[in-house]
């Protein structure tokens, strides 16, 4: 569990060390490395890192995944499966093997991702999130080093809970509104992964405006979520991702986690100016960040109000047929060897 935002206090940097912008951000925030490339974890040391369906995809043309590769199928052969479960063991079995040398590296834990295709599923994604917390569990990776990535839709929402009460930790990804936020939070979420970047896309997209990183309606989204989450002692931590440039990351320096992929990282760590922290230690929430929700949301009430807001709608969907399709070819590529 995070720390209150009361107690949250900046880490000092050692006297003797550059100040780029990565290591100012390290002092009020938890990085998190938005990749699966195992170098640029080295590189970068960030706490946390995070894995999906697409940057699995990406690892498995790097030479260095060959011999994971190899294991993932090996392993899976001799379970007995044929056709679809062999195809879904082989990947599950991949994405741990990935996740296994990523504990290796960071110091905190990895995010492992149950299958798109189970989004409408609530007893499916318990089911292969177990299966991930077992395997994991085989290769001497205690769960508290894992959660395991559910998309925020109500049923995926509601397989979270039931993880949770079973000391299964999750992070709920896919996360483009408030509502899919509260009710992550009342059903006692580890973490969320509100996405900055595809909002702003859907806008961009949209209106046809340019915005400044404080105008920016994804950066507004986590920062509503973020003030609502302190102003009502939920400890569900908030972790915001998909970021499309460094103006969006500055803009929440100081949120409870912050995942960046490798170019991003590499542009804060050649920045030197300052700084500044933009949320948490006794700022201020500001008059227009809303930190009430209407009521406690049941299935409803959660589907109306998702239904209300066509990016949400448009960039869950979008993101869940993205997701799916990155598994199939990951499959596809899996029993190509």
């Amino acid at each position: 569990m995070i720390v209150s935002e009361a107690n949250t206090s900046d880490r000092t940097l050692p006297q003797n060390m550059t100040s780029n912008k990565l290591e100012q951000l390290k002092t009020m925030t938890d990085v998190v490395a938005d990749t699966g490339d195992i170098e640029a974890m080295r590189a970068y040391k960030p706490l946390d890192a995070t894995t999906n369906p697409s940057l699995l995809l990406k690892a498995v043309a790097i030479p260095a995944y060959q011999p994971l590769l190899a294991q993932a199928r090996r392993e899976a052969a001799g379970c007995g499966l044929s056709g679809q479960a062999l195809a879904h063991e082989c990947c599950d079995r991949l994405a741990v093997l990935v996740g296994t040398e990523i504990t290796r590296i960071v110091p905190g834990r990895v995010s492992t991702e149950v299958d798109a295709r189970l989004s409408f599923d609530t007893d499916a994604t318990c089911e292969r999130a177990r299966r991930l917390i077992d395997l994991y569990a085989a290769q001497g990776v205690e769960r508290d080093r894992v959660l395991i990535k559910i998309a925020s839709t109500w049923e995926g929402i509601r397989a979270a809970e039931t993880l949770e009460n079973e000391g299964i930790n999750c992070n709920l990804t896919l996360l483009f509104s408030f509502e899919q936020a509260v009710a992550c939070a009342e059903a006692g979420a580890y973490l969320i992964s509100p996405f900055v970047g595809r909002i702003f896309d859907w806008y961009v997209k949209t209106t046809g405006e340019n915005y400044t990183p404080a105008e920016d309606p994804g950066v507004q989204s986590v920062r509503r979520i973020y003030h609502y989450y302190k102003t009502n002692g939920y400890d569900t931590v908030v972790m915001g991702a998909s970021f499309r440039n460094t103006g969006q990351i500055e803009a929440l320096a100081g949120c409870d986690r912050l995942t960046i992929s490798p170019g991003l990282l590499a542009e804060l760590a050649d920045d030197s100016a300052a700084l500044e922290r933009a949320l948490g230690s006794g700022r201020g929430i500001c008059a227009n960040d809303d930190a009430t929700a209407e009521s406690a949301l049941d299935e409803k009430a959660f589907r109306w109000y998702l239904n209300e807001d066509a990016m949400a709608t448009e960039k869950l969907a979008e993101g869940i047929r993205i997701f799916a399709a990155d598994q199939k070819k990951l499959e596809t590529a899996l029993a190509a060897g």
